[in-house]
């Protein structure tokens, strides 16, 4: 089965040239890397909006797939983390196990759902929306967004909400971390706004492709908008600002330094 992390890293406002400069030089340096599958070098947003105004210059993130967890660990020693540890004042990483997943990311199936483990997997889940919207869907898209973040600030909701994208406009996701399974689909499709962008989902088709994941969230460390994540298993952290992105239902040792 494979392994899936994603890192955030925060930044102080000063070393945001240096966090656009990571993101351009790490693209080509992630190539060849040891047992990497899949990767995705994003930037972050709140998602209020899902436009180019709700970006997040000091939040970036990537997420790996891996062929196990050892080339995960390993990777901890390479350029690319060591580079950004260097520049951040916070790092989270996660390490997640699909367990559902449905469509496609960039023409690619990254998740490989571990159903043994999706049987009686109890644990905190969390959920990758990820979609290419289509141009002529736009508007009646963001039209959508925000009475689902209303609902969802006035929802106890995911205990980590992150806008994720690959470009400022039209290519759009989202990462949350919720409690349990129950917890997520309660929200998913029980609360009247998401189950309405649900159907508008279908019936106006808003995404040219479109990927729904679900993972188990096996592990995790650092901290995070303030708050030490490591320490969570004792207590579930508040809420930060940010969205859940409406998606279609589911089918039931030390390296060498550099710049």
């Amino acid at each position: 089965m494979s392994h899936v992390v994603l890192h955030v890293w925060r930044v102080p406002a000063p070393a945001v040239p240096l966090a656009l400069f990571r993101m351009g030089i790490d693209r080509a340096r992630l190539a060849g890397t040891p047992g990497l599958r899949f990767r995705k070098l994003l930037g972050t947003g709140h998602g209020r909006s899902f436009s180019a105004a709700d970006a997040d210059l000091r939040t970036w993130a990537l997420l790996t797939v891996w062929d196990d967890l050892e080339a995960s660990l390993a990777f901890e020693a390479r350029p690319t983390p060591r580079g950004w540890r260097r520049i951040a004042e916070e790092e989270w990483r996660g390490d997640l196990t699909p367990l559902r997943s449905h469509g496609r990311w960039s023409g690619e199936e990254p998740f490989e759902a571990d159903r043994a483990l999706a049987a009686g997997w109890t644990g905190p889940v969390a959920a990758i929306t990820r979609a290419r919207i289509r141009p002529s869907q736009w508007r009646t898209f963001w039209s959508a967004v925000p009475p689902v973040v209303a609902d969802l600030d006035a929802h106890d909701g995911p205990s980590v909400r992150l806008g994720i994208g690959e470009a400022p406009v039209g290519v759009q996701g989202t990462f949350t971390v919720w409690a349990s399974t129950a917890a997520m689909t309660d929200f998913a499709y029980r609360r009247d706004a998401h189950r309405a962008a649900i159907d508008d989902t279908e019936r106006l088709g808003w995404y040219a492709e479109e990927l729904f994941a679900r993972l188990a969230l096996t592990d995790e460390r650092g901290t995070l908008f303030g708050v030490d994540r490591t320490a969570r298993q004792s207590a579930e952290a508040s809420p930060t600002n940010g969205p859940v992105m409406p998606c279609s239902p589911t089918p039931p040792p030390n390296g060498p330094d550099d710049a």
